[in-house]
């Protein structure tokens, strides 16, 4: 399976060559050459930030239709706690799971309930296993790839436990073949999402060497076709709901430290308030802290792409929804327990090493301390790079040339002009020269008009990409 999996793509028809994306990519992941952007496969790691902030749509997540449903004899949905915030006035959750039923899933497993499993056990392992340095949940696929390619000194806060979306699916699965006698390969297993890094996880799990999920779902995608249905739920359906308050809260920020029942943690939201946590935390800036919960998206998952409600309405609706739920109706029995803990470890990816090895790297880096010096450091993202720095790295990558900045170009015929002035003069005074020397002169005068045409071409269309970014 490739490591390098990833949900999120690029539409070139679409791509007008703005640098919104490269300016807001967390990792730096994203270029733009020939004026369409690009982006790095090992850098990526599917927030889907990109999405969010590209005016022209030329970002794309990848999920499953909804037709995907036909293609098994048994369909389980697992329905993503950010799912229920996205309705108006909804107080009972029951309407929502029965309404999927309705919608032709065969049954439906709570990804919540599996969640209030996954608080119990992060109980009990914080409660056996701290020893003075926080845990980082690991709920969010998007921040542990970050941590895998960004940060390898917090690989060991990790919480070693697997997210809910899988703890749901490996029980959903047994509950269903149990229930049915179907072989696995007749059910699927469908999770309703609210952003594409789950759709990453399950390609490319971590924690575990594949994932039970079978397809994913875009939230956006069920809801017009879901409240439909939910429109005509008995009133008399029966409960399906398998839980409480501590399961719904998870999604919506700081939902998940909740269920720990300690106020010794931190919770942070937003790609870029994340990495700086992290940073923080390599720093040892932290103390007396267990627990550290760490959400991609603004306000939680409710603010992932994939939904539809604002997610600050999506977060108050949530906090209303369980307001009068009981804490917690699941828990975890031997039977969940065969399912929380990774069965793989998490490897550190040295993606941004700029050699194979350490002396490489040094060498390297030198040369990009350099290349820097001579660079602006406006970081304005003229060149297709989000900052000098990152076009130093590309340089010394062999990915990107000096002369993409638009400000060393600008430089470079400056010095043209001037030499072009000293060669004219001396073309004036040319009976001084014989025939021979006259003719060199006269070639170098031609090779650096053409060159200083090439240039101004260059500075006249990276030009124009900064007024279409403005």
């Amino acid at each position: 399976m490739d490591k390098f999996y990833h949900s999120v793509r690029l539409d070139p028809e679409l791509c007008k060559g703005c640098i919104n994306c490269i300016k807001r990519c967390p990792t730096q992941a994203i270029r733009v050459r020939n004026r369409k952007a690009q982006i790095n496969s090992k850098f990526c790691i599917d927030c889907g930030e990109c999405i969010r902030v590209c005016p022209h749509h030329a970002k794309l997540a990848l999920y499953d239709p909804l037709d995907s449903l036909q293609h098994y004899d048994y369909t389980v949905a697992l329905p993503a706690p950010s799912l229920y915030s996205q309705f108006n006035n909804l107080d009972d959750v029951n309407i929502v799971l029965n309404g999927l039923i309705l919608m032709g899933f065969d049954d439906v497993f709570e990804v919540s309930a599996a969640a209030e499993m996954v608080s119990e056990a992060t109980r009990e392992y914080i409660a056996a296993n701290y020893s003075g340095t926080p845990f980082i949940s690991t709920a969010c696929p998007s921040v542990v790839r970050l941590i895998r390619v960004k940060f390898p000194n917090l690989i060991s806060n990790l919480l070693p436990l697997k997210p809910p979306i899988e703890v749901a699916a490996q029980m959903a699965v047994k509950k269903a073949m149990e229930q049915t006698g179907l072989p696995r390969e007749k059910i699927g297993i469908f999770f309703i999402s609210p952003c594409p890094s789950k759709v990453t996880y399950v390609k490319s799990p971590l924690g575990t060497d594949r994932s039970e999920v079978d397809r994913v779902l875009a939230i956006k995608d069920v809801y017009p076709q879901l409240i439909s249905y939910m429109q005509t739920v008995d009133p008399k359906a029966p409960d399906m709901s398998e839980s409480g308050k501590i399961g719904v809260g998870w999604g919506r920020r700081s939902g998940e430290a909740g269920g720990l029942f300690t106020e010794s943690y931190l919770a942070a939201d937003g790609i870029e308030n994340v990495i700086r946590v992290l940073e923080d935390m390599e720093d040892q800036k932290f103390s007396n802290l267990k627990f550290v919960e760490l959400n991609a998206c603004n306000g939680g998952c409710v603010g992932g792409v994939l939904t539809v409600e604002n997610p600050y309405v999506a977060e108050v609706k949530l906090k209303w929804l369980h307001k009068y739920m009981p804490v917690s109706k699941s828990h975890l029995d031997e039977e969940a327990r065969g399912c929380v803990k990774w069965t793989e470890p998490v490897e550190f990816e040295p993606v941004f090493n700029l050699g194979n090895t350490l002396t490489e790297s040094f060498s390297r880096f030198n040369q990009v301390e350099r290349i820097c010096k001579k660079l602006p450091g406006l970081d304005c993202g003229s060149c297709g790079a989000p900052t000098c720095k990152a076009l130093a790295e590309d340089i010394v990558r062999g990915e990107a040339d000096e002369k993409d900045c638009i400000y060393y170009l600008r430089e470079n015929l400056h010095k043209l002009t001037e030499e072009v002035t000293i060669m004219a003069d001396y073309l004036i005074d040319g009976e001084n020269f014989g025939d021979e020397a006259v003719y060199v002169l006269r070639e170098c005068v031609h090779k650096i008009a053409d060159e200083m045409s090439r240039l101004e071409k260059n500075t006249r269309r990276t030009g124009d990409d900064l007024k279409q970014s403005d």
